[in-house]
This record gives C-alpha cells, structure tokens and sequence, in this order.
C-alpha cells in the first residue's frame, strides 16, 4: 500500500473499533463505571496498570479491586482508615499483590492531599519521555516505596515502551465524539502521546511497515508514533484502535 491507501486502511479500521461497542470487553470498561474525575483517574490508573494478560482475567480482577475499595475508589484512597487497609489484603493480579497494591493506596493518598487531579503528575517537562521519566520518579519519591514496586510502574529511562502508561494516558487525554476516551485532561497535548506498543499492536505494525525496530522499547513505541503522525498529526494514538482491532479482532 502507498502512505494514502495506508491512511484509509487505518482510518476505516479506526472508525470500525473507536465505538462504544470497544468498552465492554476493554479495561477501559473499568473507569467508563465511574463519572467523578478522580474516581476515572483512579479506577483508570488501575485498569491501565493491571493490563496484562487475558483482558476477561484482567477485567474481573479490576471489578474485584474496586469491590475492595467499596466501588468508591477516590472516597476509599482519601479518607481509608488503617482497618479499612485490610480489606486490600490478600489481593493479587500475576506479579502485583498486596504489598505493591498498599504502596498505591499510600502514595495516592498522599498526592491527593496536595493535588486535585492526577494530570498534574504527568506535566513536568517539554516531552513524552520526559514526563513519564518524571512521574515515575515522582511515583516512588515516598521513603517507604517498595523496591519490588519499581516494576509495575514503566519508566523511558529503562528503555521500556511503557506500553500501559501510554495507554492510561490515551484514555484520560484523547478527545472527540466517540465516547470510548475520556478527553479529561487537557493540558498534555494529543499531539504528544505514544501509541501503547502491546503484541497485538507490534505485530500488525510490523506487517504493515510501520515498525522496523527489532526490540519493542521506547524507541520503538516512538519510531511507531512518528509513522502514525504522518497520517494524523494532531492526533497519532487514535490508530491504536485499528493497530489493536486489526490483532485482536481480525487476526491480521
């Protein structure tokens, strides 16, 4: 295919997945429960975080976390009371158990008594690298932070393609009229967003050459990002959802 031929192919498949119909069977399913900024952000930041292996498994252990935290999650994380902790005891997704769930909580905690919303964690510096470097640090600025914690927040500057915080930033910062993304955030520019460089999204990328890079790192998920600018400056990351329903849904 010529770049114009591959920009309708990504604009159909774009308009054939960005619906309502994607939410049910997405962990974006999660934080779309909830209408309060913070309970999206929250919900979403654990949705996003959570997001690997089987999307029924990931879905329903995100169902049980908010059970857990009383289906109110900024209520929970502001005003839990040390006895309340306990009901997050015993949680576990694969890697990500108790010990890194509390860290959450904590650190959640303590930033919403300085801030109102999440996307100020996200805004300090000039690029996309830059800004998750620094929230990652950020993230784990706290003294009692758990070093095994480290791996369930990506970060650039290990070379990560930081596939899940890309995707909880798509969720919170594209905006248009198709009701999946939320469009909350509006101070990082769509522009700026890396497309979430998962397996199903690397596979159909490299078949339809836009991924040439053999390690899917940052560099990658970047190297991905700019071919998709070609075709929508403003707004790159909108082919996530061909990239992903091509994969996923039509095996390409």
């Amino acid at each position: 295919m010529n770049h114009a031929q591959l920009r309708e192919f990504l604009d159909d498949h774009h308009d054939r997945y960005n619906r309502p119909a994607f939410i049910t069977n997405d962990p974006i399913s999660i934080p779309h429960r909830f209408s309060q900024l913070q309970d999206v952000e929250i919900s979403g930041l654990f949705a996003a975080l959570l997001a690997w292996g089987r999307r029924p498994t990931i879905i329903s252990k995100c169902h049980e976390l908010m059970r857990r935290m009383d289906d109110a999650p900024y209520q929970f994380i502001t005003q839990h009371s040390d006895d309340d902790l306990k009901k997050l005891l015993g949680f576990c997704h694969r890697t990500f158990c108790d010990t890194d769930l509390l860290y959450f909580v904590h650190w959640l905690r303590w930033y919403y008594a300085n801030h109102d919303t999440l996307e100020d964690a996200f805004l300090q510096g000039n690029t996309q690298r830059q800004r998750l470097e620094n929230f990652h640090t950020l993230f784990f600025s706290l003294p009692d932070a758990p070093q095994r914690t480290r791996k369930h927040v990506a970060t650039p500057a290990r070379g990560s393609a930081c596939k899940r915080v890309n995707m909880y930033l798509r969720w919170l910062v594209r905006r248009d009229d198709r009701g999946v993304d939320f469009g909350l955030w509006t101070r990082l520019p769509m522009a700026d967003l890396v497309c979430p460089c998962d397996v199903h999204v690397e596979r159909v990328a490299r078949r339809l050459g836009l991924l040439t890079r053999r390690i899917v790192d940052w560099s990658a998920a970047e190297e991905l990002t700019t071919h998709l600018r070609n075709f929508a400056p403003q707004d790159p990351v909108k082919y996530d959802f061909a990239l992903f329903g091509l994969g996923v849904e039509e095996k390409l």
